[in-house]
């Protein structure tokens, strides 16, 4: 009886650090599917912040922009020569649409970092608000560069792509973004473009 007790505990811990601790592919599976309301609840006060910022864009999602600011908030709090630092402040910008704050936020975001591909990411965010359409694209496009599997980023290259009548790079794009999240919410949407652009 005490040792059954023992394996129980030990399996209820095993399973309460697999839930706490899920990796960036894990809360990408779950936002790439839609599962927003999962995705968000992978946060944790000592997360890695590429997961602290997806938690965000989970919120904001959900339209659960309180929630989505206390996300980006956190990311505010790192020192002021983090990259990270700036992708929240952009992030929080974003969100009062403050396109001019979230540029430069996000500029500085990408000169602090420029291996981080949520920099450049939250640039070509901030850009598309700003209607520069050339300049998201280029931000997006060194995104996925820097991180060919994420989904998200061939998306919003692709929507950018398609604004400056890059057809052969919005369907590339798109391709790709179909493979890595073929449960996407937005698949309809990518597909009818595709089809309309006369890819497959």
């Amino acid at each position: 009886m005490k040792r059954s007790t023992i394996v129980y505990a030990a399996a209820l811990v095993g399973a309460t650090v697999s839930l706490a601790a899920q990796s960036l592919a894990d809360v990408r599976k779950l936002f790439d599917a839609g599962q927003y309301q999962q995705a968000a609840g992978a946060g944790g006060a000592d997360q890695d912040p590429r997961i602290a910022y997806l938690v965000g864009q989970s919120y904001q999602r959900l339209s659960r922009l309180d929630d989505a600011r206390n996300a980006y908030e956190q990311l505010t709090a790192r020192p002021d020569a983090d990259a990270w630092h700036h992708i929240g402040r952009s992030a929080v910008a974003l969100l009062a649409s403050d396109a001019a704050g979230a540029a430069d936020a996000a500029g500085q975001a990408v000169a602090r970092g420029g291996s981080v591909p949520e920099a450049y990411y939250q640039q070509g965010l901030a850009l598309s608000l700003r209607q520069d359409m050339a300049g998201a694209s280029a931000a997006f496009q060194k995104a996925a560069d820097l991180d060919p599997g994420w989904a998200y980023a061939h998306y919003y290259a692709g929507l950018t792509y398609a604004k400056v009548k890059r057809a052969d790079l919005t369907a590339a794009h798109f391709q790709t973004f179909l493979r890595l999240a073929p449960d996407a919410p937005e698949k309809p949407e990518v597909q009818s473009i595709l089809k309309t652009l006369g890819a497959r």
